[in-house]
């Protein structure tokens, strides 16, 4: 695993998080607007809270999208947490010169759903499989 670098706004998101949910946050992602939280393995519903309270609260002081993804040190399970809601048939890793690559099949209803809006859920992807798993590209198929 590469070493994970955090900006400042980072580390004050993830305190934000961990004293209003008490679930621990191995990573951070801040866009224009939304914040992507990897949440350590085991501690979702800790993050969620009962009722969507420790999210909503959440969401509600930072004033942006929040999204939740479970961290896991398989990256074929931390893929299927990534992408969530689509539905994932199969996970091939390969290393080809010198790159590794994730070839991720999803059923053809929910490759839009994989993808995203202007691909912002692929972008996702890519960034937290580079950042956690060293993977280098990851492909919808």
């Amino acid at each position: 695993m590469t070493e994970i670098k955090l900006s400042t706004e980072g580390i004050r998101y993830i305190a934000l998080f961990e004293s209003a949910t008490g679930a621990g946050i191995k990573d951070c992602i801040v866009e224009d607007d939304r914040i992507i939280y990897v949440v350590k393995t085991g501690e979702m519903g800790a993050a969620i809270g009962k009722n969507g309270d420790h999210i909503n609260r959440v969401k509600k002081s930072v004033g942006k999208h929040v999204e939740l993804v479970e961290y896991s040190d398989d990256p074929e399970k931390f893929i299927n947490n990534v992408i969530g809601s689509a539905s994932v048939k199969s996970v091939n890793l390969v290393s080809k010169q010198d790159k590794r690559l994730a070839y991720v099949e999803v059923s053809d209803n929910d490759k839009g759903l994989a993808i995203g809006r202007e691909g912002k859920n692929i972008e996702k992807v890519k960034v937290l499989m580079q950042r956690h798993h060293d993977i280098d590209d990851v492909i919808i198929q």
